[in-house]
């Protein structure tokens, strides 16, 4: 219906029940039946779709713009894991051959951001596949019924749309399947369970040896949560990792996304990526539009390395701002900082970069550290060393305040984060154990003693470091910034004058 008749039925419709009722009618029973009328209209409409519009529907499932991937940067290990079990829709005479089994599913796991669902559309360019698309949350309504019959009517469209275009095949991809895939323990929602159910019989009654052949892939951060029914193999086969770039990828990525943009020629790529470690591809793209913005903010031709490393900050940790803080307060952030600092500096000569009490999103001030090699396994031994650079901060509080503040309070977040990976490491006294085979006192005493030691070993380690707090504070409450360069001057002539 067309707005105008829309407008026209609006306006009449009161007009006639106001004329019914001058000539004496009844309009009672009618609103009853038009209230009825509407409800069921809704009802219907809404197991058909919730309200969605047509279009929608259709939009998801047209075929993605021009994606391969080469395209996508780094995850090569996962590429090739990818495009090997893509080849089974490609190459399905060969493997007949062979007696192979062609893959029902293929699950990518990994966090945020990694490229799981630019690969799936990568995918259905590889494959020359029909692309249909939904989010697990599309699934899930207030109705009973409503999540298992969207997904019959999801494998229904994409054989329908493969049959249309002439295609042998056709890819489904459900994001965020752990919305309808969490593991049925009896706790959940009896809907879920529907939705569940039907996937699976869905995923079952793929024959692999029909045309149009159906490929179904789904993404999710939280592996740990889906049911072992979805996991085992006859539906999802495969199950690709895709896990947050090394050095190697994350060059690779920032490569990609340059290209449409203008470059200082000094800029070394190779020391964002040194400085970007544990970046998703994601949060690399938004460093160079962080970037690109800061550069038009100074009217820049060009992005230059200084705009890069402002928006590495910013990523990580927000935006600057603009709240003034007391003079009292700037005081103690200066020192909180400087522990940090020092600390740092001492264990891992050549680490800060730049101390500041500038504030920074939730940050009061924060301590910028050079780029340090890729690392994935860690001793005791630097595990401890970390937990001392976190305490730092309100150890030197305690030197010179003579107690703490809510600003240490992400600080003992990742302290005793790495304590709990130590003793899951096995690197405590506790020695080799899971976690339910001790108690909680145990574990508390365990982790008190040492969060005790690191915090003496610390407040020893600071207290020889009084020159270095005098002068540095003094550059950094004039200058609000203090370089990683001058930062270490003050350092060595210190230790000097103390041998």
């Amino acid at each position: 219906m067309s707005k105008l008749g829309k407008e026209i039925c609006i306006g009449f419709i009161p007009v006639l029940l106001i004329f019914l009722m001058y000539v004496g009618i009844n309009v009672m029973p009618i609103l009853f039946i038009g209230a009825v009328a509407f409800f069921l209209f809704f009802m219907i409409r809404g197991r058909a779709g919730m309200g969605a519009a047509p279009g929608d529907r259709k939009n998801k499932g047209r075929t993605p713009a021009f994606l391969n991937f080469d395209q996508i940067g780094g995850q090569d290990r996962a590429k090739k894991e990818l495009m090997e079990g893509l080849d089974f829709l490609i190459k399905h005479e060969q493997i007949k051959k062979l007696g192979i089994r062609p893959l029902k599913g293929i699950l990518l796991t990994g966090p945020p951001g990694t490229g799981k669902t630019l690969m799936a559309k990568a995918s259905a360019h590889y494959t020359n596949s029909v692309y249909v698309a939904a989010s697990g949350s599309e699934f899930v309504e207030m109705y009973v019924g409503v999540g298992a019959s969207r997904v019959r009517d999801l494998f229904k469209e994409a054989r329908t749309k493969a049959q249309k275009e002439g295609k042998d095949s056709a890819i489904v991809f459900i994001d965020e399947i752990d919305v309808i895939g969490g593991s049925r323990d009896g706790g959940q929602h009896r809907e879920y369970d529907q939705t569940l159910n039907q996937l699976l019989t869905e995923m079952d009654g793929i024959h692999t040896d029909e045309s149009p052949r159906i490929l179904i892939m789904a993404a999710t951060n939280r592996k740990e949560m889906l049911d072992s029914a979805l996991l085992r193999p006859g539906r999802f086969d495969r199950h690709i990792d895709v896990e947050l770039p090394d050095k190697k990828g994350r060059l690779s990525i920032l490569s990609i996304h340059m290209k449409n943009k203008p470059i200082a020629k000094d800029v070394s790529m190779e020391q964002i990526a040194e400085e970007t470690f544990g970046f998703s591809g994601a949060q690399l793209e938004s460093v160079l539009n962080e970037g690109a913005i800061y550069a038009l903010r100074e009217e820049k031709p060009a992005i230059e390395q200084q705009h890069l490393s402002s928006a590495i900050d910013k990523v990580m940790m927000g935006e600057r701002t603009d709240r003034e803080s007391t003079q009292e307060e700037k005081e103690r952030v200066a020192y909180h900082e400087l522990g940090h600092a020092i600390v740092a500096e001492i264990m891992r000569p050549g680490s800060v970069s730049q101390v500041t009490v500038s504030p920074r999103g939730k940050a009061l001030g924060y301590v910028r550290h050079n780029p340090q090699q890729d690392q994935y396994l860690y001793t005791k031994e630097h595990i401890e060393q970390q937990i001392m650079i976190a305490l730092g901060g309100s150890v030197a509080e305690e030197i010179f305040y003579g107690g703490r503040s809510t600003g240490s309070r992400n600080d003992f977040e990742q302290a005793l984060q790495m304590v709990r990976n130590m003793m899951d490491s096995g690197l405590t006294s506790l020695g080799i154990v899971h976690r339910d085979m001790v108690t909680k006192e145990e574990l508390m005493k365990e982790n008190a003693a040492i969060m005790e030691e690191l915090t003496n070993r610390t407040r020893e380690l600071l207290d020889k470091q009084r020159n270095v707090f005098e002068h540095s504070f003094q550059i950094l409450m004039k200058e609000e910034v203090l370089s990683g360069t001058a930062f270490r001057e003050l350092l060595t002539s210190s230790s000097s004058r103390i041998a």
